[in-house]
């Protein structure tokens, strides 16, 4: 089972991001996939997931309106895209399989700043 996190990066309050995930080792298109992050001295946290077929999604209220999960199943790879970003946003944002597996990739930083 291997997650491969991208699209981070520093960026302004109020700005937008993309984050993709590339997921291998499981039957993708059969699994749900989320989203966590962590923040600096925090525990990591929820932040959205999506059912197999893309029709069922729950967000984290803290990124409600803001943040959109999507997947493309052709691709293995789910997406978040992230808007109105806040500095509260800062943290590595890792995807994983639901249910959740043992294993965790190198997550991709976010940081919002001005």
């Amino acid at each position: 089972v291997q997650f491969v996190e991208s699209g981070g990066g520093l960026v302004q309050p109020g700005g937008s991001m993309r984050l993709s995930c590339a997921a291998s080792g499981f039957t993708f298109s059969s699994s749900g996939m989320g989203w966590f992050r962590q923040a600096p001295g925090k525990e990591r946290e929820f932040v959205a997931v999506i059912n197999w077929r893309g029709g069922n999604i729950l967000y984290a209220d803290s990124v409600k309106g803001r943040f959109t999960i999507s997947r493309d199943n052709a691709k293995n790879t789910v997406y978040l895209e992230l808007n109105s970003l806040k500095p509260e946003d800062t943290a590595v944002y890792y995807c994983q399989r639901s249910p959740t597996t043992n294993y965790w990739g190198q997550g991709t930083q976010v940081t919002v700043s001005s």
